[in-house]
């Protein structure tokens, strides 16, 4: 089974609606299904090189015990954002998710997962992430024949106390990953929206062989300074309306922010995407920060 190609460009992130059972859900799942879509539509256009889908709207998360309904839905959003886009798409669950983030990208045909604790341990916002998730998820991928499914690894992630492995540095992370046989390692900044150290990029890239991508802070300003030292940056909140990460997708900020990482100039707003914001903004799930 042939290998999805190595990631490379800008990514845009596709935040699913609140899933059935947790703390904000509020609409039904082919409704959820739908409004991925539209987003993933609307990134297609934009010209993004790959799309992830992810569920940030089911905060708080869960540190272990991620429900059937939660797999499930994602795996319906997954297929919608699937038929909506032709190039890479992939997919990480919240909290802790790989296994069931791998199972949905291998039923929905995704290209790969963005993977949690990996290596090493740390503490998330949602309590001791004690196991490192590198062996039970190859395994899985072999067992389950997903090898064409790609793995991304976060190193010392975002959302997380890094004090347990303290005396590892974000190079040691890397190397610990390739090692480990991760396809490729995500850096990212403190938290949602924080921009990532490009000097943690430049160690990264001198410590392992792997692709290195950014997973936070990224926006029109930054990213090609990014993409000279980076394979690929995902964006999610300076994309949306207002750059917050809860709003829906902005057409204007994710055309400028697809220019801008290929050195272009962003086109004049075509006739009629202020309308086609308004429908967008009318159906944002989930609540604001």
């Amino acid at each position: 089974m042939t290998a999805t190609p190595f990631l490379h460009g800008a990514i845009g992130m596709v935040h699913v609606a609140a899933l059935p059972g947790t703390p904000r859900a509020a609409l039904a799942p082919a409704a959820i299904a739908a409004q991925a879509a539209r987003e993933a539509r609307i990134l297609a256009e934009c010209g993004f090189d790959a799309i992830i889908i992810e569920n940030m709207h089911d905060r708080p998360y869960l540190k272990h015990g991620i429900g059937p309904e939660v797999t499930a839905c994602m795996a319906a959003a997954a297929a919608a954002v699937r038929a909506a886009f032709d190039g890479p798409v992939g997919i990480q669950i919240l909290g802790g998710g790989s296994m069931e983030a791998l199972a949905v990208a291998h039923a929905a045909g995704l290209d790969f997962v963005r993977a949690e604790n990996f290596v090493f341990s740390h503490v998330a916002d949602e309590g001791l992430m004690a196991d490192a998730a590198a062996g039970p998820l190859l395994r899985a991928r072999r067992a389950w024949g997903a090898d064409r499914v790609r793995i991304y690894a976060d190193i010392k992630k975002k959302h997380a106390s890094h004090a347990i492995t303290g005396d590892l540095d974000i190079a040691a992370c890397a190397r610990a990953c390739e090692f480990f046989l991760a396809d490729g390692v995500i850096v990212t900044g403190a938290e949602t929206g924080a921009r990532v150290d490009l000097g943690e990029v430049r160690a990264v890239r001198a410590a392992c062989g792997l692709p290195v991508l950014t997973g936070s802070g990224a926006d029109a300003g930054s990213v090609a300074a990014t993409l000279a030292v980076a394979d690929a940056a995902i964006v999610g909140s300076s994309i949306k309306v207002d750059g917050r990460w809860e709003n829906p997708v902005d057409p204007a900020r994710a055309a400028a922010f697809v220019a801008a990482a290929r050195g272009k100039r962003a086109a004049p707003e075509a006739a009629g995407m202020g309308a086609v914001r308004s429908v967008i903004g009318g159906g944002a799930a989930g609540g604001g920060r």
